[in-house]
């Protein structure tokens, strides 16, 4: 007798239960069970009904055939995997580690079925003079719900339900009994729900502007016509395209998905912000309409629902959204977009940790697509692959015409404090910012607050603490330790500056309410608006705050990184950067490169309109390398100092990193289970020779520890990517091996490729 088995992945997110089971498919589901259809099977000693997906379907028993359990049905409000899902899950599963049930439910848009929307109203049958008559009989019954309702549908003939029922306030009883009379007829009609919300806004002046026919410049047509031509001769590469700010690359990315959709494809725009939604969504509805959507984590399950029904048939043909968006099941995909890609967001900081970059290029290859990332300030890693020759670059060197870049000062805090100046406004600043509000012009206000944990430096000669053995700042801990997060490396806290003696070394701090409150005080007239994390938790809190800046409702505008990142204000003269050293010296080597983008993508907001910009960064370190080249909006000559070091010290794009977290509520175990870890990789890593793996630590992690889990860190460097994931399976046999003896306690491990953020 003919038989069907199904390798299941179980909905259990635990290293013991990652692989498939085999379960047998009884007969009367043969027609229903494919290749990720989410079903029910028994699962455990009580044979408990879980969920799982279908990962393979086979005739062949891998056990005894008696031995193995059927499914029991097949989940009716699930929505099921397409197997290229689940081979995407896989392999995210083993190029950054973690359980495949995780990898499967990161890559599915969405998990159940919803029910469509349904949009009700209530028509009139009646004639006019039959109408009358039943209205007289109702107002002789004294029924005035029955009047009320008859004198508006013998106005309109149809009316919408929940018009009736909140409006009118009419009972649907009411409506009942008259459609049992005969009198009216309700009527249902299923709709999509749309997150798009433009008619409003059909007349805003940006709207117009967009829609404006705008010629391409030779930079910008030959980007646009190279990658048009590559796709039309089947390359399928991945593309940078390099483009200062103000230089419109939002335009090539129009021309390029103008051009996939011509073709019969269907396009993903990555932005790295939900602030940015509005803003771009405005540019793409203006260029191709109804057919653009957006996916975010705003939206209602609903609403995640429709779009992605609506990807599938065919209705839209471009989605923007932020990193998740990259799972649109789209079925004609053409090209996916990645605006602003040096961002951090891309990166995610769950398992599976997944870089969206990488994971678009292996959706692009299983789907026969392609990659275009762009930014200003792109990524130190996409830009070594540019000039390796791995991606094609593309570069945008003007600003478009009337745009010129903005003139940039950088002002000496050392020099303000020994002036007697302690307030947080240097005196350039407040002369330019006085001078805006006089002439009716805007003004942005950055606070640079990444690594708000903070550094200690000395506020008269900008001399930071540094680890003797890596090049990072070292980071205060409660009593004024100072630890190296890196290495381990510790201290005691200083209360003299040990290059020029002075008493002024400490932890610099700032938050946007202070600042937003030193704004208030010292410009009382201004109009103030703060955008930071607090102050746009609601669902629609960054399109009001960005709307009522963009239609001049505030002077300035104050926040954090959110308000540089690809914001376009024409009304905006001045840009002033009130702290830029609080990104660069942070326990990170990456911090050079962040603080050059922050500071450069800000800067680029100024003068974007008919009106020159000016900028002024503020800082303890004007010599900087990371400040000087950002002043310059100098890409080239940060990249050639920055990638000097990073060579030197074996990190990333010059080679790849490992980052492997072990944490335990017990610290000992913790840390034992991490001298395991590092034990094993030196073990397995070969000899001290130039393949051999390098290994650093284990060392406490950043934060040691978080909800009374105790987290350790091990670094693995090596020039190639791959023998870092054989590493990876190296540890994670190690850790199955450790279950199966039964020696594993409550300890977990994590993994991240060349990591984003310090542990």
């Amino acid at each position: 007798m003919e038989r069907k088995y199904a390798d299941i992945i179980i909905d259990i997110s635990h290293e013991k239960l990652d692989k498939t089971f085999q379960y047998v498919i009884p007969e009367r589901l043969w027609e229903k069970v494919e290749v990720g259809t989410c079903v029910l099977a028994p699962f455990g000693k009580g044979n408990r009904l879980r969920k799982g997906y279908v990962a393979r379907i086979g005739g062949q028993a891998a056990y005894a055939p008696e031995k193995l359990k059927e499914i029991a049905d097949v989940e009716r409000n699930a929505i099921s995997a397409e197997e290229r899902y689940i081979a995407l899950a896989a392999w995210m599963k083993e190029q950054y580690g973690s359980t495949l049930i995780a990898a499967l439910k990161t890559v599915l848009p969405i998990k159940q079925k919803v029910r469509k929307l349904e949009r009700k109203s209530c028509k009139l049958l009646l004639d006019a003079g039959e109408a009358e008559e039943l209205l007289r009989s109702c107002e002789g019954k004294r029924q005035t719900a029955k009047t009320r309702l008859l004198k508006e549908l013998i106005q309109a003939r149809e009316l919408p339900m929940p018009w009736i029922t909140g409006k009118l306030h009419i009972s649907s009883q009411t409506v009942k009994s008259l459609e049992g009379q005969g009198a009216v007829e309700v009527l249902s009609e299923s709709s999509y729900r749309n997150p798009v919300k433009i008619a409003d806004n059909a007349t805003d002046a940006r709207m117009e502007a967009y829609k404006k026919e705008k010629c391409l410049n030779e930079e910008q047509r030959a980007a646009a016509d190279g990658i048009l031509a590559d796709f039309d001769a089947g390359r399928r590469g991945t593309c940078l395209i390099h483009g200062i700010t103000g230089s419109g690359k939002t335009e090539v990315y129009l021309e390029i998905i103008e051009g996939m959709i011509k073709r019969g494809k269907q396009a993903i725009v990555l932005i790295p912000e939900i602030a940015l939604t509005y803003q771009t969504l405005l540019r793409f509805y203006a260029r191709f309409g109804d057919r653009v959507s957006v996916m975010n984590s705003t939206l209602s399950q609903g609403e995640k629902y429709d779009q992605c029904e609506r990807a599938k048939k065919g209705e839209i043909d471009v989605v923007i959204g932020p990193r998740s968006a990259l799972f649109t099941p789209f079925s004609r995909l053409g090209v996916i977009i990645i605006d602003e890609e040096h961002e951090g967001t891309y990166k995610s900081e769950s398992m599976p940790k997944y870089h969206a970059r990488e994971t678009a290029e292996k959706i692009a290859s299983m789907q026969d697509a392609a990659v275009v990332l762009g930014s200003a300030t792109p990524s130190l890693e996409a830009y070594y692959r540019a000039k390796t020759g791995k991606y094609k670059l593309y570069e945008l060197k003007q600003r478009q015409p009337g745009r010129e870049l903005p003139s940039v000062c950088t002002v000496d805090l050392r020099e303000e404090l020994r002036q007697g100046n302690r307030s947080i406004f240097s005196r350039k600043l407040r002369g330019l910012l006085e001078e805006r509000l006089e002439k009716g012009e805007q003004s942005i206000l950055f606070l640079n607050r990444r690594g708000y944990a903070g550094f200690v430096s000395c506020r008269s000669c900008g001399y930071v603490m540094k680890c003797p053995h890596c090049d990072v700042s070292l980071s205060e801990h409660a009593g004024g330790k100072l630890v190296c997060h890196y290495c381990g490396y510790t201290r005691p806290g200083v209360s003299g500056c040990p290059a020029c003696g002075s008493k002024y070394i400490l932890g610099f701090r700032a938050g946007t309410q202070q600042i937003e409150e030193a704004v208030r005080k010292e410009f009382p007239k201004a109009r103030v608006l703060r955008m930071d994390a607090d102050s746009t938790r609601t669902k629609d809190s960054y399109e009001g705050i960005l709307n009522s800046f963009a239609n001049g409702e505030a002077d300035i505008l104050l926040g954090t990184q959110m308000i540089v990142k690809g914001h376009d204000f024409p009304d905006v003269t001045l840009v002033g950067i009130l702290a830029a050293d609080l990104s660069l010296h942070v326990n990170d080597y990456r911090a050079g490169e962040r603080t050059f983008q922050l500071l450069t993508q800000a800067a680029g907001r100024a003068g974007r309109g008919k009106k020159p910009g000016e900028v002024v960064i503020q800082t303890y370190d004007p010599g900087h390398y990371s400040i000087v080249h950002a002043a310059n909006q100098d890409y080239s000559g940060f990249y050639e100092e920055e990638i000097m070091y990073r060579e030197m010290l074996s990190y990333p794009p010059a080679a790849h990193m490992l980052a492997i977290l072990a944490a335990s509520p017990v610290e000992e175990e913790g840390m034992r289970l991490a001298e395991k870890i590092g034990e094993l990789l030196k073990e397995s890593g070969g000899s001290d020779g130039k393949d051999a793996l390098r290994v650093i630590g284990p060392a406490a992690a950043s934060v040691g520890k978080i909800q009374d889990i105790y987290r350790f860190m091990i670094y693995v460097k090596h020039a190639d990517g791959g023998k870092l994931i054989e590493a990876k399976n190296a540890v994670e046999a190690f850790l199955e091996e450790r279950q199966e003896k039964g020696e594993a306690g409550k300890e977990t491990v994590q993994f991240d490729f060349d990591p984003l953020r310090s542990y």
